[in-house]
């Protein structure tokens, strides 16, 4: 929320500057390093370790909901002015705030404190002791690297390949925030099934399979209908991925073991971004994203081949 209001007052007073954004940025980052696992551990000590994934699935709806109605409510923002959408992005966080202070979540007190350092040697151990663990944090960072570009390069699409602007973006956007509502609500009426790592990397597949088309499609409704899939097919793959280490997870080291996976989740976007953004200047997005997607579909029948201890969850 500081950060949200800090860059609504450098566009008040018009002291733009790149190097604020990434300092923002930077410490906006490291927000979300501490909250986002304490957000994750904190999940099952309000619903039933069966009920995981259905929370988490649903949990994902409330971000997805945001990516379909906001840009199509972006035209109405943009009115106000730039610093009014940051100003009202701040606000937002009122919200989450009196949201969280409303939980009543008893505090269960460590009975083997040890230092910082001991902590993470025991986190880090206790994911290495388990493959499938380490499997599901490889896929979910695969998946960010290479996945993602997706959403970054969607601006590039909707200008040079589709020959449009803020409509035809709009509209890219909205198919794909909206099959992720969809495949988050699927995700939820499913719930923990028998063969989830199969279903999990046979989705991945699908996931990969959507990115390549659309990298190479050229019709505009058709690119639409395969982000609406890719949008659906993705949030599955996360929302089914946090489940699966959350189940596997102990309680004691849950808040650890979130830690690390949340590393790799959160690790792939930025560098994913930064890795296709430089291929995309040297060749084109189109053959950036479909070399990904390609990648993507390969990586999960790997694992589906091979398993690693992911097939068997």
């Amino acid at each position: 929320m500081a950060t949200a209001f800090t860059l609504t007052a450098i566009i008040l007073f018009n002291v733009v500057r790149v190097e604020y954004i990434l300092l923002l940025s930077f410490v906006a980052g490291l927000g979300q390093a501490f909250g986002g696992p304490a957000y994750q551990a904190l999940i099952p000590s309000l619903v039933e370790k069966k009920d995981l994934p259905n929370a988490i699935a649903l949990n994902s709806i409330q971000f997805n909901l945001a990516r379909v109605f906001g840009p199509l409510l972006a035209t109405l923002a943009l009115i106000l002015g730039t610093a009014a959408c940051f100003a009202l992005n701040g606000l937002s966080f009122l919200v989450v705030i009196v949201a969280l202070m409303s939980l009543n979540v008893r505090h269960i007190k460590p009975t083997d404190s040890q230092p910082i350092l001991e902590e993470m040697r025991g986190g880090i151990d206790y994911a290495r002791s388990h493959r499938s663990i380490i499997a599901l944090m490889v896929l979910a960072f695969l998946t960010t690297f290479l996945g993602l570009p997706l959403v970054t390069f969607l601006p590039v699409f909707a200008r040079e390949v589709f020959h449009g602007e803020i409509n035809q973006l709009t509209y890219m956007m909205a198919s794909s925030g909206t099959g992720a509502v969809v495949g988050a609500l699927v995700v939820a009426w499913l719930g923990r099934s028998k063969h989830m790592g199969i279903v999990l990397l046979v989705v991945q597949v699908v996931f990969g399979a959507s990115v390549a088309a659309f990298a190479a499609s050229r019709v505009y409704w058709w690119s639409c209908l395969l982000l609406f899939v890719a949008g659906a097919a993705l949030i599955a793959v996360f929302s089914m991925t946090a489940s699966l280490v959350q189940h596997i997870a102990t309680d004691r080291l849950r808040g650890r073991v979130m830690s690390i996976y949340m590393l790799a989740f959160r690790g792939g976007m930025p560098l994913g971004s930064l890795a296709g953004g430089y291929l995309a200047s040297r060749t084109s997005a189109p053959s950036v994203l479909f070399v990904n997607g390609i990648l993507v579909s390969t990586v999960a029948i790997y694992f589906l081949i091979r398993s690693h201890g992911v097939r068997e969850l």
